[in-house]
């Protein structure tokens, strides 16, 4: 069913149009061989990965600082493969992992096409909790800066998603109203609860395609956007 009355359209940027998953492991398959880290990429993601998305959830919730974030998922995952390393070296690491992440810049696939699509006919948004320094070099590095008229991270705001306020900044900058925008990402609770809450339309994209029995749109594939927009 199509949503007629949209003008605004608001995307997640990571796991929603910049591949976040490759993008990272280039990141650390970079920063390990320039260490001299021996450790198959494979065997290190299958631990980060859940630890990084715990630290995200804890982040979002306020329950960790950014420092706790970039040092604790680090430390934490070295420790689950039994691997010493020193406090200077995981500091070393975070910083250099924030470094070397935007500039491997792999989209999703169809993300220059819907975007392409959408432009036509829609203002195009991002509300983003990731980094703010990160979060624009993504955008720029990756080529698709262009095609949006704001980008508000949750630093900017001084809250995360799904909060009432980093929504409310992001729409006031645009002078768009709630009714007629719609937010586009792939985590139910920061940005399809969030929107709903703040009274946006959304669009749950299934990064993972877990297929989940829920009373939300939801799409797997980008160019699903079509059937709506």
């Amino acid at each position: 069913m199509k949503l007629n009355d949209i003008e605004h359209i608001y995307f997640d940027l990571d796991h929603t149009l910049w591949d976040f998953d490759r993008n990272s492991a280039l990141a650390f398959e970079q920063m390990f061989s320039k260490r001299k880290i021996s450790i198959r990429i494979e065997d290190f993601l299958e631990v980060y990965v859940p630890v990084n998305y715990k630290y995200w959830e804890l982040y979002r919730d306020n329950r960790v600082s950014k420092e706790d974030l970039r040092i604790g998922r680090l430390k934490d995952s070295f420790e689950l493969l039994k691997m010493e390393t020193s406090d200077r070296t995981i500091e070393e690491l975070s910083v250099e992992y924030i470094e070397f992440l935007p500039e491997n810049n792999h989209l999703l696939d169809g993300s220059v096409e819907i975007l392409n699509y959408l432009k036509a006919n829609y203002q195009l948004h991002i509300i983003t909790n990731g980094f703010e320094e990160v979060q624009h070099k993504k955008l720029h590095n990756s080529g698709i800066s262009k095609y949006f008229a704001t980008v508000t991270t949750s630093e900017e705001a001084g809250v995360k998603k799904p909060h009432s306020l980093i929504f409310e900044t992001a729409l006031n900058k645009a002078s768009a109203l709630p009714s007629k925008s719609l937010m586009v990402g792939d985590n139910l609770i920061a940005d399809i609860k969030g929107a709903q809450d703040f009274g946006m339309s959304s669009i749950y994209f299934d990064y993972y395609r877990k297929k989940e029995k829920i009373d939300v749109r939801q799409i797997q594939t980008l160019n699903e956007l079509r059937d709506y927009l």
